[in-house]
């Protein structure tokens, strides 16, 4: 597994299609490493004349764990997020963007159209928003601007996300069966047999609970990026799951209000994850963004 120095840490990652393609880096959202951007899905836009590029946020997977950071106050984060207080964190998304754009630096890349999934559309449009001369067009999937104003989760996908830490490998895959069940789609099949190989790869390659609070913390802590998404002027595409019990479809609305002359995909039945029987529309639009890029 190939890494680079970025930003001060190393970052996992890996590539498909021809070095002359155009590069399209994609971020994936918390606690999910990079093979949660099924190999499939990454070979079919490398088909479409791309250079792909997949990778670990910090603190999952392969990259840098930020144990000197210590474990945070998950709950005391909660509380301030609520009463609209300064968070307490490690590390902000702003920080994750800069691994990101830190990673184009090691390979040489002087701008990508980038292509972000729940926290990891949020690491996106921080890049936008921070080095807007890095990123040639934003794809935003079931994300959110993080304004507080915006609708909650609903109870139960919410509930299921804070359940406690379950410590061995069988224990992690029910619990991600689990997971996947309540915030999935319920428009599409399960795939039970997908999600239970993904758990079980993700586990092998690095189980990391104080990685994930971090990277929540990290979330809260940022704030709202609606006001400057104001200034974001490359293409956008903002991809939303009308079902989304985790981020809502307003969340999805609003950043694509957001951003001056985004496009809007709302997917009926999609929740929060992305089924196969989406790929095609979601990798048609993707490409047919960067085309126009």
């Amino acid at each position: 597994m190939p890494s680079a120095r970025a930003n001060g840490i190393q970052i996992a990652y890996e590539t498909f299609g021809p070095a002359e393609g155009h590069p399209l880096l994609l971020i994936m959202g918390l606690a999910a490493q990079m093979i949660l951007w099924d190999d499939d899905f990454c070979a079919a836009l490398a088909a479409r004349g791309h250079r792909v590029i997949r990778f670990d946020n910090r603190d999952v997977g392969l990259s840098t764990q930020c144990d000197s950071a210590g474990m945070p106050d998950v709950a005391a984060a909660m509380q301030a997020a609520l009463l609209g207080e300064p968070v307490n964190a490690p590390y902000t998304l702003r920080d994750m963007a800069a691994d990101a754009v830190g990673l184009l630096d090691a390979l040489g890349i002087a701008a990508a159209h980038v292509v972000g999934a729940s926290m990891g559309g949020m690491i996106a449009q921080a890049m936008a928003i921070a080095h807007p001369a890095r990123v040639l067009s934003l794809t935003s999937i079931m994300s959110s601007t993080g304004d507080r104003s915006l609708p909650p989760a609903r109870p139960e996908a919410a509930a299921v996300l804070l359940m406690p830490v379950v410590a061995g490998r069988a224990a992690n895959v029910e619990r991600a069966v689990q997971v996947f069940r309540a915030i999935g789609s319920p428009g599409f099949p399960f795939d039970e047999a997908r999600v239970r190989e993904l758990a079980a790869r993700s586990y092998d390659r690095g189980f990391h609970p104080a990685g994930v609070a971090r990277q929540l913390v990290a979330i809260m802590a940022s704030g709202s990026r609606r006001k400057d998404l104001a200034a974001v002027t490359v293409p956008t595409l903002v991809i939303h799951g009308r079902d989304d019990p985790l981020i809502p479809l307003e969340a999805g609305l609003d950043t694509a209000r957001a951003v001056r002359g985004a496009e809007l995909l709302v997917i009926d039945g999609m929740g929060h994850d992305l089924p196969r029987a989406v790929w095609p529309r979601i990798i048609d639009r993707i490409s047919a963004l960067t085309a126009r890029a």
